[in-house]
């Protein structure tokens, strides 16, 4: 085992912070011992803020439809191929309805950059949803829009607001998106995410096309320094109608390698096991876990849409990705020493 690598993780357990050159040095360096030294750590550091509890959140996809043309996602706009669907307002509302009877508490509406999806109709859903289930948290995942428009999202009663970040790098975003998106514009988004009173989170794609350890550093160093609420990061799994088709996937050990050094950064963290994890091996979302993810997102959409909004290849949504399976998920949680909660699952401040 790297002893380096064992004396940087010590030191970012204790001082939350490392430098750039640091980080790299981690990510360059990682093998499956100093992995599990680092997961043995991250893990003791989960269980004192947050338990062996695990926050479920109820996942609607809400639309695949996509203005962007990102090389990397299978709902890219230039994508023929794709079967496009979007969810009326009552479709959402009774997919929570469904959720809620089942025991979710925080539902994650994400979709594509869908123009149908104006601040009139997100907010008028917001707010039904919030009426009729008062106790739950709401999440929004639609990408970029104005700082106007995160204002009246907020102030229509969503709580928190995924945004990731892709990469921290601007040159390595420049090679991942079309000329008309802008690195600096995704930026911008989050700091207003945050102005706008959002529980924010961000994240990025593990192993993407030309991503190098020097890029993986600096994505680590923009988490420390942001410091969001949340974190989703998932190893990159190509889809065959995208430029990136004949590119190698992340892998699921560095995913949850990084997983790892996320939560000793902040120990508070919300970091999903994601659903790429468990699509890229049938145990990662245990694996995540056990490198000290605390979040399970479980697929709440329609079933006969589940299987267009893929945005990669063989993107899994059933058994314990899905809401009907969360008795299955419960029990896999169970077996490595997790049990699901019934909860918003907010925040938790440091003990």
């Amino acid at each position: 085992m790297d002893p380096r690598s064992c004396e940087l993780i010590e030191k970012l357990g204790e001082t939350r912070c490392l430098e750039l050159h640091e980080y790299e040095h981690l990510v360059s360096h990682m093998d499956a011992e100093v992995a599990r030294f680092a997961a043995e750590r991250a893990l003791r550091v989960r269980k004192a803020v947050y338990g062996n509890g695990v926050f479920t959140r109820g996942l609607i996809e809400v639309s695949n439809f996509c203005k962007n043309d990102c090389l990397y996602c299978g709902i890219r706009r230039s994508n023929r191929s794709c079967h496009r669907y979007r969810l009326a307002v009552d479709q959402i509302l009774a997919c929570a309805d469904v959720g809620y009877e089942v025991g979710f508490r925080t539902f994650v509406l994400q979709g594509g950059e869908d123009p149908w999806f104006t601040d009139e109709r997100v907010c008028d859903c917001v707010r039904r949803l919030k009426q009729r289930h008062p106790d739950c948290a709401v999440t929004l995942s639609l990408g970029e829009r104005s700082p106007e428009s995160y204002q009246a999202l907020r102030e229509a009663g969503a709580d928190r607001y995924l945004l990731r970040h892709e990469t921290a790098t601007p040159g390595h975003y420049a090679r991942l998106h079309p000329a008309d998106m802008s690195w600096d514009a995704r930026m911008a988004c989050l700091y207003s995410l945050r102005e706008a009173g959002f529980t924010v989170g961000c994240g990025f794609m593990v192993g993407s096309p030309f991503q190098t350890p020097a890029d993986l550093a600096a994505d680590l160093k923009f988490i420390e320094t942001f410091a969001p609420e949340m974190c989703g990061i998932g190893p990159f799994i190509p889809h065959h109608a995208t430029p990136f088709a004949a590119e190698p996937a992340g892998t699921v050990d560095m995913t949850c390698f990084l997983l790892s050094l996320l939560r000793l950064m902040h120990p508070n963290l919300l970091l999903p096991a994601t659903t790429a994890l468990g699509t890229a091996d049938p145990f990662g979302r245990e694996k995540g876990m056990l490198a000290g993810a605390n979040v399970v997102m479980p697929n709440l959409s329609p079933k006969d849409v589940r299987q267009d909004y893929e945005l990669y290849d063989d993107k899994v949504s059933t058994g314990g990705e899905s809401a009907e399976g969360l008795n299955e998920l419960a029990e896999r949680m169970v077996a490595i020493g997790f049990e699901l909660l019934v909860d918003r699952g907010d925040p938790r401040p440091m003990k």
